[in-house]
Formats: structure tokens, C-alpha cells, sequence
């Protein structure tokens, strides 16, 4: 309530002398309707005051809503990667390395989008999921070309080029196997994500030729999955055997039961009894 207000009231809520009223409000104390005039003041006062609390409420309200509609933090635009991805990857995940070596500059302006914009704690955890896939997966791709030619991801680092700490992103550098194994999995629980991250073999799960995105997630990695259980160049899969990739025996704890797994992608379904093999692993490199 304003100071005048306040002021008033303090004086009308005590025994005012006539004197002290005429000179506040000109009014002729001795009057008979002096009585109303005072009541009606102090009414008017309280109700000003009943209004300017109201006004307050209100104003504390829609800065709560405006609050709640400020926009989430944004991720990084995937475009360039998504742009790379259809040109050199086909529809079988094969890679076109030496044309994507003459597009270097493309593929190392995208990586520096992600060394600028690692996750924030604001983002959602799809937004931050795509993130890491599409890390993975653009590291990797850069890692090859800085190796060409190259006949397998096996000839880099001894054989051991996930365990290179190389990827600056923000203040921290990661290797390979720290963002799928110290970030992906243990972070997200999601199994799907065997089928999303590539590791540049011809045994691996396709690459997939489009980015990933937090619109896209699910049905992109649903997809990938999907298309991993039904080409028999990775599984072979009948209602009596199943003879799968060696993703099943080295991450096995990612998929609890691997039968039930299977039978909730694969087109065949296996009984519950059968026998499951594993199958060798071509560490080729995944070129056209």
C-alpha cells in the first residue's frame, strides 16, 4: 500500500482530533456526516489495499509462467553431419572414405560444433543421447580418414584405437570406448544403442546415413535395430538356431534374455530352448 495510504490509516485507526482531520481532508469535523466520510475513507483505503495485493499475486503469477515456458537449452544442430551422412553412406551402411576426405572441412566444422556445445545438465535426455551416437560415430569416421588408406580400424593404436584419449570436447578428452562405455550405456541403459554407435567393421551394425536427433531417437534407433536382426550378413536366425553377432557374447549383460531380445526384432521367431552362436567377427573396414 503507498506511504500516504498507510499514513491515513494510522491516523484514523487512533483517537484523531478534529483539528488533525480538517487540516488532512478540509472536512468540517463538527458535521454529522463526519462519521460516514471517515468510514467511507477507511473502506476505500482497504479496498485499494485488497487491490494492489491482488495485483501483486497476479504479476508474481505470470512471471511464474513465463518462467515455465522459457525455452529448454538448445543441443547442437546435427545438419552437417546428417548432409555428410546421406551423400557417403549408402542404404547398407557402407562408407565412402575417399569421398568424404575431400570433404574434410565439412565433417571438421561439424566436429567443432560438438567440441563447443558439450552436454548441459538442461538438456533433455534424448537431446544428449543423439550427442554422444552421432560423437561417436563422427570421431570415428574422422579417425579413418586421418589413416588413409587403412584396410582395418585394427591397424590404428596396435590394434587399440578406442583407448586413445583424443576427443576434446569441452574441458574434458575422452577416448572411444570412454563415451560408449563410461557415458552410452551405463548413463542411458539403452540397449539399442549397439545398433547405432559404428565402429567402422564390416561386422559392425550399419552406419546409419542419416544423423541422429532428439526427434528422431527412438524411431531411428528402432529402425537400425530392426534392419540388424533381419539381414542374415549379421544374423542367421531360424525357429530352431540362431546363429547371431558377437555383440550378443561381449555386451550380453545389455540384453538380458537374449532369446526374448531376439524374438522382439527378429521377423523369425526362436523357441525358448534353442541353442545360440556366436559368430566371428570381420574387422574389415565397412568401404563401399
Amino acid at each position: 500500500m503507498p506511504s500516504g495510504s498507510l499514513k491515513v490509516l494510522s491516523i484514523l485507526d487512533r483517537r484523531t482530533s478534529d483539528s488533525e482531520l480538517f487540516r488532512i481532508f478540509g472536512v468540517d469535523c463538527s458535521n454529522v456526516y463526519f462519521i460516514y466520510f471517515k468510514f467511507l475513507l477507511m473502506l476505500i483505503l482497504l479496498l485499494l489495499s485488497f487491490f494492489s495485493y491482488q495485483g501483486n499475486e497476479q504479476n508474481a503469477s505470470l512471471a511464474s509462467a513465463v518462467d515455465l515456458k522459457a525455452p529448454m537449452a538448445t543441443s547442437p544442430d546435427h545438419q552437417l553431419f546428417n548432409e555428410l551422412l546421406g551423400t557417403y553412406v549408402d542404404s547398407k551402411g557402407k562408407v565412402d572414405y575417399a569421398g568424404l576426405k575431400n570433404n574434410l572441412p565439412k565433417l571438421e566444422k561439424y566436429l567443432s560444433v560438438l567440441k563447443q556445445n558439450h552436454p548441459k545438465k538442461e538438456w533433455s535426455r534424448d537431446q544428449k543421447l543423439a550427442y554422444w551416437i552421432n560423437t561417436y560415430n563422427a570421431f570415428t569416421i574422422k579417425l579413418i580418414l586421418d589413416h588413409l588408406p587403412l584396410s582395418s580400424i585394427t591397424k590404428i593404436e596396435n590394434g587399440k584405437p578406442w583407448d586413445k584419449k583424443w576427443i576434446k570436447l569441452g574441458d574434458e578428452t575422452y577416448s572411444l570406448n570412454q563415451i560408449e562405455n563410461e557415458i552410452i550405456r551405463p548413463q542411458f541403459i539403452e540397449p539399442r544403442i549397439h545398433f547405432a554407435v559404428n565402429c567402422a567393421a564390416k561386422s559392425c551394425p550399419p552406419l546409419a546415413n542419416e544423423a541422429f536427433t532428439e526427434a528422431n531417437l527412438d524411431q531411428l534407433l528402432e529402425k537400425q535395430t530392426k534392419s540388424f536382426f533381419n539381414d542374415q550378413n549379421y544374423n542367421v536366425i531360424t525357429t530352431s538356431s540362431a546363429k547371431v553377432s558377437k555383440i550378443f557374447d561381449w555386451y550380453s549383460a545389455d540384453f538380458g534374455d537374449l532369446v526374448s531380445f531376439i524374438n522382439k526384432y527378429s521377423n523369425v521367431k526362436l523357441n525358448s530352448s534353442v541353442k545360440i552362436e556366436f559368430k566371428e567377427y570381420n574387422w574389415d573396414l565397412n568401404t563401399k
